[in-house]
């Protein structure tokens, strides 16, 4: 499906038992350079994101209710988030050109 996961190289993730784990679900090992420690830089600074605009300002009674809000935080994001590494677009912007220009090349 072309599913990747980018990681460092942690011990974690250089394991037998995760490189094993990742193949069986079809998902493809993508580490990131060595010394170059800006290969997690997006999904930290997503993860800090998440903290700061939901997690450690609101409290939630049930993990059904967690779920709700992560839900429409993602929807929140995808659609009004703009960012700067997308050329100030939003990610779900991002998504449709990319759908179009392979549209388009498949075409061609």
């Amino acid at each position: 499906m072309g599913l990747k996961v980018r990681h460092d190289h942690g011990p974690a993730y250089m394991a037998h038992d995760f490189q094993r784990e990742l193949e069986f679900l079809g998902i493809q090992s993508s580490p990131s350079f060595i010394r170059e420690p800006q290969g997690n830089g997006c999904a930290e600074r997503f993860i800090l994101l998440l903290k700061e605009n939901l997690l450690w300002v609101k409290t939630f009674a049930t993990i059904e209710e967690l779920r709700l809000v992560l839900i429409e935080f993602k929807k929140l994001y995808n659609q009004q988030w703009i960012l700067q590494r997308h050329g100030y677009k939003t990610p779900a912007q991002v998504r449709r050109e990319k759908g179009e220009t392979q549209l388009n090349e498949a075409a061609g």
